[in-house]
């Protein structure tokens, strides 16, 4: 069976939430990763059943509780994104406050709050018009030259690049909206890997951007073929 990235990457996670299920059924209490796979994966089969955005993080934020887990981990996860597929198309979710007992309620080992991501200086700008009939949030470390294809906007002057939000955060488009956002390039090891699967691979290897360029065309991504 071919899996695309995206389909990977729901199977991984699910299989990380069924772990952190059976180990609370076992009365364990979950640790970081354990806690983010159930929460994420709630919205997910929420989204599945048909749920509303507001309904999936409804549940998400019911399905654990500080006593689930492990000493200072409600103070860790205080935030959970996750895109999941809704009956009107994919969403991008924010779970706040997900297991409650937040910050202020430090447990032994709990982490203080470090200072606030800063947002990076862009390098480029580009105008993104939403042409879909329904908001899109894109995150901060997102391949913006590989978000939904309805938004409207120069896809190869964004080939490599990022949202220059901080870390963590996002942008929303609604729909019909034009916005001028700031991009930087995507750092580290400048691979990427999911995403839509446009490049599934170094950013910058001979040819990749073309090859990317191309998909997108092929795929009917908007502003691929300026």
């Amino acid at each position: 069976m071919r899996l695309t990235p995206t389909e990977r990457d729901r199977l991984l996670l699910f299989s990380a939430a069924e772990l952190a299920r059976a180990r609370k059924a076992r009365g364990l209490r979950l640790n970081v990763p354990e806690a983010t796979a159930l929460i994420a994966d709630t919205v997910c089969e929420a989204a599945r059943d048909g749920a509303r955005l507001v309904e999936a993080i409804e549940r998400a934020r019911a399905v654990l509780g500080p006593v689930d887990v492990l000493p200072g981990v409600a103070d860790i996860v205080t935030e959970v994104h996750v895109e999941a597929v809704f009956d009107d198309g994919s969403r991008l979710a924010v779970v706040g406050d997900p297991i409650g007992g937040g910050p202020g309620e430090q447990a032994p080992g709990g982490l203080l709050p470090g200072p606030e991501h800063t947002e990076p200086a862009a390098v480029a700008r580009v105008t993104v018009t939403n042409t879909a009939t329904v908001p899109v949030s894109v995150t901060s470390h997102f391949h913006f030259f590989e978000v939904n294809p309805r938004l409207d906007f120069d896809r190869a002057a964004a080939y490599g690049m990022r949202l220059a939000v901080p870390a963590g955060s996002s942008v929303r488009f609604g729909p019909g909206e034009s916005i001028e956002v700031g991009l930087v390039p995507i750092g580290g090891g400048r691979v990427a890997i999911g995403f839509a699967g446009l490049v599934d691979g170094p950013l910058d290897a001979p040819g990749a951007r073309e090859e990317a360029l191309r998909r997108a065309a092929a795929c009917g991504y908007l502003g691929a073929g300026r």
